[in-house]
């Protein structure tokens, strides 16, 4: 993962605010999450728009645009949930941009899922952000790219903990996330059995199975 915020085109600069409630009517937002929206969201800004007619880069059927939300929060963060919300939503790939105020100090994170788009279904992965930066810290160059498509699969890669290998897809690499995940699950459920299992034979077991699936994440990574 390259912690680090990316400086947005201003030729891609929207900067239309959008009402929290406009997002209740797409799809099935529950009540828990309207909950969400009103507790943890200040404000939401669609702040870029990144798209062949803004930044010259062609799109597709899958990435036809690319757009950036800013989330200003109220408690400090907002949940998965509430991104996940306002992914369904927009029918284009999102990368949010969270920001909060600590100690009388502004921050910001970068956090976005992979979205696959197709007729029948919108997909999404786990979310992955970087950590919480200074907002006037300084920004990088977006990666560089020849298309949208490839322009959103660099910056969703710049954002997951694992290592690209040669070739591999974003589909592919989704994937492999998602195996980290859980690998990562069964490893901390594990670790927490070993401290608390007092027989030595169960403890010699579990110390197995624990280094069978830490070799098994280390492939993965």
């Amino acid at each position: 993962m390259v912690d680090l915020l990316y400086r947005w085109p201003a030729a891609a600069k929207f900067g239309g605010r959008v009402p929290k409630d406009k997002f209740y009517e797409y799809g099935n937002v529950s009540s828990a999450v309207r909950e969400k929206f009103v507790s943890e969201v200040q404000r939401i800004t669609w702040a870029y728009k990144l798209a062949e007619s803004t930044i010259n880069l062609h799109g597709s059927t899958s990435v036809p645009e690319l757009q950036v939300f800013q989330i200003d929060t109220k408690i400090g963060d907002v949940a998965d949930q509430v991104l996940s919300a306002i992914d369904r939503a927009i029918q284009y790939p999102i990368i949010f941009e969270i920001t909060r105020a600590t100690s009388g100090e502004r921050q910001v994170r970068m956090v976005a899922a992979y979205k696959q788009l197709s007729a029948g279904a919108l997909k999404l992965s786990a979310y992955y952000s970087t950590g919480w930066h200074p907002a006037d810290a300084e920004r990088q160059s977006l990666p560089a790219a020849i298309s949208l498509p490839a322009l959103y699969s660099a910056i969703l890669v710049s954002l997951t903990p694992v290592t690209v290998r040669h070739d591999e897809e974003m589909p592919e690499l989704a994937n492999r996330l998602v195996t980290v995940r859980k690998l990562e699950r069964e490893i901390t459920v594990l670790e927490r059995k070993l401290r608390t299992e007092p027989q030595l034979n169960r403890k010699i077991e579990l110390r197995r199975a624990l280094k069978t699936r830490q070799q098994e994440l280390e492939q993965q990574r």
